[in-house]
């Protein structure tokens, strides 16, 4: 549970246009910090703390009494306090100017309060299908931003060929999460291959085991554009086990279903990212 600072600590944010009431970098930064991507800072501020975890759970203030919600993926915390001979502005006044770039890229304000001097705004902005949740809490002598870009943990340990074969031989089918492609595109990432060369072994154990490849999506976007993109998911996957790994095509048949076969609700990040999958199913 968040618990009420007496001096400023964090703010969620992603970063969304650069607003003229933005400035740029300071010499006074702390070294190897730096702005997020789309916002930038109060002019005459510098950077005073500094800290990036790839993948950490933030619970993030959504009422003005301190509920929370738990977020999860990577963030960034940062502190700025203000250069020598400045004017300072209000904590609302900086709060403000958060939550009007947030507003300007169609995020929404999810809550705003001030406790003990110090002005708190929490700020949701979703696009391309990912969520970014910015907390700021602000006095005219400090901010503070800790941004939060909502994720799932990226998958470090996939199924080896035999709990593939296992499951395949009980079901007639196994579910692959180690694939990974852009959102909107179909072409392979890099840290797929641990999971491609899994598929690649166990086909090759068994030379008479021949698979339908079957692309899913998440129900975020048309029918027609998800069934398009699974396919095209599904037959780069089949060319990517033939070409670098020497499968016969005719062992592997790609297919689209779209949105079509959820295992979960579509009403959550969460059921939308284990909806979107390679299948094999054995033919």
């Amino acid at each position: 549970m968040l618990k009420r600072f007496s001096v400023l600590i964090f703010v969620l944010v992603l970063s969304a246009l650069a607003v003229p009431a933005f400035a740029q970098g300071d010499p006074n930064d702390t070294e190897g910090s730096k702005d997020p991507a789309l916002f930038n800072r109060m002019p005459g501020y510098h950077i005073y703390r500094y800290e990036e975890s790839e993948f950490d759970r933030y619970e993030v203030p959504i009422t003005s009494d301190y509920q929370t919600q738990a977020v999860e993926g990577h963030i960034l915390w940062i502190i700025y306090e203000p250069n020598d001979g400045i004017k300072l502005p209000s904590g609302l006044q900086i709060t403000r100017n958060y939550t009007n770039a947030a507003l300007a890229v169609g995020g929404q304000k999810i809550v705003e309060f001030e406790d003990g001097g110090i002005q708190h705004v929490t700020l949701k902005i979703t696009k391309d299908n990912a969520e970014t949740w910015v907390h700021v809490e602000a006095r005219g002598e400090q901010y503070a931003l800790h941004i939060v870009e909502k994720q799932l943990m990226k998958q470090d340990v996939v199924a080896d060929a035999k709990s593939l074969a296992g499951s395949i031989q009980q079901t007639g089918k196994v579910s692959v999460y180690g694939i990974y492609f852009d959102t909107g595109k179909s072409e392979i990432k890099t840290e797929s291959e641990p999971a491609l060369a899994e598929i690649a072994k166990m086909l090759k154990a068994d030379a008479g085991l021949k698979l339908y490849v079957v692309g899913h999506t998440d129900n975020v976007g048309t029918f027609d554009s998800n069934i398009k993109l699974s396919n095209a998911r599904a037959d780069a996957v089949v060319k990517a086990l033939v070409g670098k790994y020497g499968l016969a095509a005719s062992r592997l048949l790609p297919f689209g279903a779209g949105s079509t076969s959820p295992v979960q609700s579509n009403a959550t990040e969460e059921g939308r990212a284990k909806n979107r999958r390679v299948e094999l199913v054995a033919q």
